[in-house]
């Protein structure tokens, strides 16, 4: 009992110091029921901490592990071939002139579990979100209620959003591999909204753990009714904020390092929603040569 404790212990050991750039995704396969974490790992105030020991947490299944294994070195060894063959596994030349593209569809209930949503439930709020796949399974409706109550909690000042992202992209050993878009320079979206306005963010991969809350967005205002509409937003014009505050110093968005996208709703109308998405794409618009939309300020001006 006490050794099998301490090889628990020395996995958490593991888990914590290695779990990102270190030698633990190796050993990923080997912990039943290991997932990155896609929700927020806010505690509202008043809530008692978790004193439970760290080696209950873990739970081990050789016959798991056997299976992910295989699985990852499957993921590894396509992973080898399709970066051999050119980039996304596709030849050079068919890549660098691709006009369009598809990245998200929904068509069926695998597509949906690409996606996490969330709301203000988790900080104690009282709105209600749900994911679903539309008529005939060609698209997702993401539907629910906004409640803008605030939770007492004495911390809480604000409250009403619902959202809905992707997940990260991973490969073998689940490590991250973020989207290139750079060959692009507008997303395209197939939508049928309610009226209410979204916003669109983009999070990237930073390169340093303070660049972890940098986002990107674009508010999309949709026009209600039974049509489709097509929206074809540039990234010159989403806007960078960090930890929810717009920036004064704008920049480019770095389509080479794109992590997850997401929407939102919170115009602090109290009520029924629904977003109905056909698919997600990008396209090149050969007549939009923006940069940025916005004034890029000389934080080091020449005297």
């Amino acid at each position: 009992m006490l050794s099998s404790r301490k090889v628990l212990v020395n996995v958490y050991i593991l888990k914590k110091w290695h779990c990102k750039n270190g030698v633990f995704p190796l050993f990923r396969p080997l912990v039943d029921g290991y997932s990155p974490k896609w929700h927020s790992n806010y505690k509202r105030p008043g809530t008692p901490p978790d004193k439970t020991p760290p080696w209950k947490k873990i739970h081990f299944s050789f016959q798991k592990g056997i299976e992910g294994i295989k699985t990852h070195f499957e993921k590894l060894s396509k992973e080898i071939v399709d970066h051999v063959k050119g980039p996304e596994g596709r030849p050079l030349l068919d890549y660098m002139l691709n006009q369009t593209k598809v990245i998200w569809e929904f068509r069926s209930e695998e597509d949906l579990k690409n996606w996490v949503i969330s709301s203000d439930a988790e900080i104690g709020g009282k709105s209600e979100i749900n994911l679903k796949l539309g008529k005939n399974n060609q698209s997702a409706v993401l539907y629910g209620t906004l409640n803008t109550t605030v939770p007492r909690d004495g911390e809480t000042r604000y409250s009403g959003y619902c959202s809905m992202r992707s997940k990260p992209r991973l490969v073998a050993f689940d490590r991250k591999n973020p989207y290139d878009w750079s060959n692009f320079n507008s997303l395209h979206l197939r939508i049928r909204g309610d009226g209410r306005p979204w916003m669109i963010n983009i999070y990237t991969d930073p390169y340093f753990s303070h660049q972890k809350d940098d986002l990107y967005s674009y508010f999309m205002f949709t026009r209600g009714g039974p049509y489709w509409e097509e929206i074809k937003i540039p990234f010159s014009k989403f806007f960078f904020s960090s930890r929810g505050r717009i920036q004064d110093h704008q920049h480019e968005l770095l389509l080479d390092k794109i992590s997850t996208l997401g929407f939102t709703v919170g115009d602090k109308v109290d009520g029924p929603f629904q977003l109905e998405i056909d698919y997600i794409g990008l396209i090149k618009d050969r007549a939009h040569t923006e940069e940025c939309a916005y004034e890029l300020y000389d934080r080091n001006p020449k005297k």
